[in-house]
């Protein structure tokens, strides 16, 4: 994968010199700039009112503006964009490992407001996005649009990118908060490229009640569709590392195994049409409950760090590269007779998403509260301030349906295509340094100090609902690398793994350990490596 991410890159580089070795210069100039941001992002962790993503576009603008200097006002890139190099080689890790290191157990217990946040309330945030899109941009003659760019409006600014709020939550703290936030930002992406790619597949030149059945109907066609392959890929995966034992020569092939079945999934979503996001996150979380726990012990140290860190470097690749791009004398030059225009365009485009973000989540959450019985699993006001705020930051998703959506025909050819491509930076660039530095001052006004927290959980029953369950396993490690841990985690854990309580968790619990476990693996299950730790440690598994 990473070769492929260079290869791309160098077939695809601009250069600000004059000689052959310029896309060499471009690669490392770009490579020495990601570590730059990850230095600095290490320094301003204490903190936190900083992160790699703001850390990121921050140097990419600084970076933008040094090159615009020196070349004469001609670029401002290292490297040319393209949706093809994020959808098919940054946007995989980054989904993969979002699956594969959710506790799922905590996930799938909030599924369904997870689901009502993600799928339905993405659906309310499009529909407000476009038909204010509609109303406003066609009385302000910003080009030439068609229903369908109106429509690509609603899906390219309903994706949000929850990181700022996400690198703020304490997941100990606040668990249910943390899950709601984590598992709404995949689904609420996966919805908004289904849509998107849903909306290129039909003929909206005639709409009518017919059309609407058929739109709805391959939405969710797609969603199913997609859910089952990343499923059955993480099960092949699992299948076949279980039969044959591929740690017992080398934990490489194991390693190996995993990453190309994950990336074979996500791109046989592609090749079908499928919702490749969805897909590679179900295999990421079908992979973590069965495929990690049949391999060695050293290939889960390293699949584990591996899937980290690829996702942790293709998310500053992205920020840093639309920092860049923010400066690209060509977008601007179309449009710079219209400046005010654009001012206006960008700020009605951060009105809908704030106006289409609160249409669903306050709703939403009352028709969620209504089925939780218990006080502190309801999601009160100020938790629905928190989750309102984490979905108003727009990232790399929104940029990459922007240049699918507006590129196509040359975005220095058509002003309507330039005027969306240009709005589309400034409102990633806004809400994610405006509404990311602000989060931090947010988060400590609505939540409750810790110690307050402390008290309040403290004095909560011990039931194997309990709030302090936490929901997400630390940053990378699938729920069953704490197995060692036991004795320091709450009663109320303690009472869930012992005694479950009659939910959905321990029925499908009941059918995982009578059916899949014995033919696909997972925990409990120790492959043979003569000499291993595992074989030495093999019997504290059974």
């Amino acid at each position: 994968m990473t070769i492929g991410i260079i290869s791309f890159a160098l077939a695809n580089s601009e250069t600000t010199f004059a000689s052959d070795h310029g896309p060499i210069v471009s690669i490392n100039l770009f490579v020495a700039l990601l570590c730059g941001c990850i230095v600095i992002g290490h320094l301003l962790e204490e903190n936190r009112w900083m992160n790699e993503s703001i850390t990121a576009l921050a140097i990419g603008v600084c970076t933008g503006v040094i090159i615009l200097l020196t070349t004469g006002g001609k670029s401002s890139r290292l490297l040319v964009f393209s949706e093809d190099l994020f959808f098919i080689y940054l946007l995989p890790p980054i989904i993969f490992n979002a699956g594969f290191q959710v506790k799922k157990k905590q996930f799938f217990r909030n599924f369904m407001t997870i689901m009502l946040f993600g799928a339905v309330g993405t659906l309310i945030s499009f529909c407000v996005i476009s038909i204010g899109a509609i109303h406003f941009f066609q009385k302000m003659n910003i080009g030439d649009l068609t229903l369908g760019d109106y429509l690509a409006i609603g899906a390219i600014f309903s994706a949000t990118d929850s990181v700022c709020t996400l690198q703020v939550l304490n997941q100990d703290e606040t668990p249910l908060l943390y899950s709601l936030v984590f598992g709404e930002g995949v689904v609420n992406d996966a919805t908004s490229v289904v849509l998107f790619n849903a909306i290129q597949t039909f003929d909206l030149s005639h709409i009518n009640s017919t059309m609407a059945l058929q739109y709805i109907g391959n939405f969710l066609y797609l969603f199913i569709l997609s859910t089952l392959l990343g499923v059955l890929a993480g099960l092949l995966s699992a299948y076949i590392i279980r039969k044959l034992y591929f740690g017992r020569y080398s934990t490489d092939r194991e390693v190996a195994l995993m990453m190309l079945m994950a990336y074979l999934s996500y791109m046989l979503a592609e090749l079908f049409s499928f919702s490749a996001i969805l897909t590679v996150f179900f295999c990421g979380i079908v992979m973590s409950h069965y495929t990690w726990h049949n391999v060695t012990e050293s290939s889960r140290v390293t699949t584990k760090h591996a899937f980290a860190t690829l996702s942790f470097v293709s998310e500053i690749f992205i920020f840093l590269y639309v920092g860049m791009d923010a400066l690209d004398i060509e977008k601007w030059r179309v449009i710079s007779d219209s400046n005010s225009k654009n001012i206006g365009v960008s700020g009605i485009l951060l009105g809908l998403i704030l106006v289409g973000r609160a249409a669903f989540v306050f709703p939403l959450s009352v028709i969620s509260n209504l089925t939780r019985k218990a006080p502190h699993e309801k999601v009160d006001f100020k938790q629905q301030v928190t989750v309102w705020w984490a979905g108003l930051m727009r990232g790399a998703v929104s940029m990459a349906l922007a240049y699918n959506q507006f590129t196509s025909l040359g975005h220095t050819q058509l002003r309507g295509n330039a005027m969306m491509i240009t709005n589309t930076i400034s409102v990633v660039l806004f809400s994610t340094m405006v509404f990311g530095l602000m989060t931090k001052p947010l988060v400590r006004l609505l939540l409750p100090s810790p110690k307050h927290l402390t008290r309040t959980l403290s004095s909560e029953p011990s039931t194997p609902k309990s709030f302090i369950v936490p929901l997400i396993g630390n940053e990378g490690e699938p729920e069953a690398d704490q197995n060692n841990r036991n004795a320091r985690r709450p009663t109320s854990l303690r009472m869930l793994l012992t005694t479950p309580s009659n939910t959905v968790h321990y029925y499908w619990r009941k059918f995982d350990d009578a059916f899949m476990r014995p033919v696909f693996g997972g925990r409990g299950f120790v492959p043979f490596v003569p000499g291993s730790p595992t074989e030495q440690n093999g019997h504290q598994w059974q």
